[in-house]
């Protein structure tokens, strides 16, 4: 879906990819953190966006992600569950993601990023946790996940090295 070059007062301008309803959407490929690689290379696979998966499909498939060290993927089922599910369960599914999203900038070794949006993961999913009175739903442990998140953000501060998404990634469920 790359654009192709116009004249626009002496300067080539490059248009927006888009997708097939006319929205922008950046075409080019992705490596397993998301990172835009140039057009034509070999990147990973996206996630296909507005699928909509039961809640158990999408903690399955979340967990595959993040196993494989695909914490950026992993946010994007998050986010299709986010916009989704029920309106009740929306902080939970946002939590998931900025958990996911601070997962992929810690691997990127954005020290700063990963750290804030860990902490505000955290904070989202517990206070889910406290106010729908289910600190276990589809058998999350949400202050676990909140722990790792916390902890995972200052060993990201303290150390400052980006960390191997795969080997750092949480268990979504425990038995």
């Amino acid at each position: 879906m790359a654009g192709t070059s116009s004249q626009d007062s002496g300067r080539s301008v490059v248009p927006r990819d888009r997708d097939g309803e006319g929205r922008a959407r950046n075409a080019r490929p992705r490596d397993g953190l998301g990172r835009p690689l140039p057009y034509g290379a070999d990147g990973v696979d996206r996630q296909p966006e507005g699928v909509v998966r039961t809640p158990d499909r999408t903690v399955a498939e979340a967990q595959e992600l993040l196993d494989a060290g695909k914490p950026f993927h992993a946010h994007e089922v998050f986010e299709d569950a986010w916009k989704s599910g029920p309106e009740q369960e929306r902080t939970l599914w946002r939590g998931l993601a900025q958990l996911a999203v601070g997962l992929t900038h810690a691997a990127r070794g954005n020290v700063t990023g990963g750290a804030r949006l860990l902490r505000r993961g955290a904070g989202a999913v517990q206070e889910w946790a406290v106010e729908s009175g289910q600190p276990r739903p589809y058998g999350m442990d949400l202050a676990g996940l909140a722990g790792w998140a916390r902890a995972l953000a200052g060993e990201v501060e303290n150390g400052g090295a980006p960390v191997d998404a795969g080997a750092r990634a949480p268990r979504l469920r425990t038995p």
